[in-house]
């Protein structure tokens, strides 16, 4: 018997058209994003289908439409039998993870990541943050160039996504003086086009303003484990799992030992739920051996039925 891992992706999958050819083919993915609809009070299923793209692109938007995307998604999965034996979501994508597990009501997490969507944009002014993406580095190096740059400012690894890749938030300033030394270092960096620097000390405002909201949801213990952003470790109790989301909105994402930490539990299958492919790219540098499968819509879920049953 296979044993599966269920991935869900963060900010950066979305695009006008997601969950569109779903929802149009199986009633209840079309009930998920009716749902989101409903509970926010905002034509969320009408940004996911067709877009504007810059309206898509607002975090307040993406949060809860890439999340209604992956449980959508899910729904689709779920009906042809599929069972997981673990779940793990980059960033955002942890509450996905953690709905998929039992332990979050779809309801409460498309509500929660509406206001921390809302809060992160608001938490640091446009433009005094920044992100940029340090290329052929290690992580001991990045810390380095990191407690480097801040000169006084904030200055950190923001995801450990990969070998290689790994992203740093905070300052403007600080940000542009690590990108400088990562280059002297041999390294190469990109900066990315956010809207604020996210899983940094900058965010702390948001993380203030989102804990209330976490320990009013109604968590359960989930019936099986999720891999956290910030441990690396599997988590099922109700409240790990609340406070792993409290504490991610300023630590960094450990991706790459999250899935590591699978692999080494035992997981051969592993499956992207939601839009894009971002999260199988990071598998591929992480270990090529590994094969995630996705499923966004109607080809993708019966290529990856097959590729399951086979």
């Amino acid at each position: 018997m296979k044993t599966i891992a269920l991935l869900f992706p963060g900010q950066g999958s979305q695009y006008a058209g997601m969950g569109r050819a779903l929802a149009d083919a199986y009633p209840a993915v079309a009930d998920v994003f009716q749902q989101a609809d409903e509970v926010l009070g905002i034509p969320l299923s009408g940004l996911c289908f067709s877009g504007p793209e810059d309206d898509l692109k607002l975090t307040a938007n993406t949060q809860p439409a890439i999340l209604t995307t992956a449980i959508a998604a899910l729904q689709a999965l779920r009906a042809a039998g599929v069972q997981a034996q673990y779940a793990a979501g980059h960033s955002l994508g942890e509450y996905a993870a953690i709905v998929s597990a039992g332990a979050l009501p779809f309801v409460d997490a498309v509500r929660l990541v509406r206001l921390r969507g809302q809060l992160m944009q608001s938490a640091v002014p446009v433009g005094q943050g920044a992100m940029a993406a340090l290329l052929n580095l290690d992580p001991e190096q990045v810390e380095r160039i990191c407690a480097e740059a801040a000169q006084g400012e904030v200055c950190s690894p923001a995801n450990f996504n990969s070998p290689g890749q790994i992203v740093i938030a905070g300052h403007a300033g600080a940000v542009t003086r690590a990108q400088e030394l990562a280059s002297a270092a041999g390294g190469r960096a990109i900066p990315l086009a956010v809207s604020a620097p996210f899983h940094c000390a900058l965010m702390q405002p948001a993380q203030d303003g989102l804990a209330p909201s976490l320990r009013q949801a109604s968590f359960q213990d989930a019936h099986i484990p999720v891999i956290t952003n910030v441990d690396a470790e599997p988590a099922s109790g109700a409240e790990a799992l609340r406070s792993a989301l409290v504490r991610q909105v300023t630590a960094p994402v450990r991706w790459e030992q999250s899935m590591r930490k699978l692999i080494e539990l035992g997981v051969d299958m592993f499956v992207e739920v939601g839009p894009g492919k971002v999260l199988a790219g990071l598998m591929r540098r992480i270990d090529r051996g590994r094969k995630v499968l996705n499923v966004e819509d109607p080809a993708s879920l019966d290529a990856t039925l097959q590729a399951l049953n086979g």
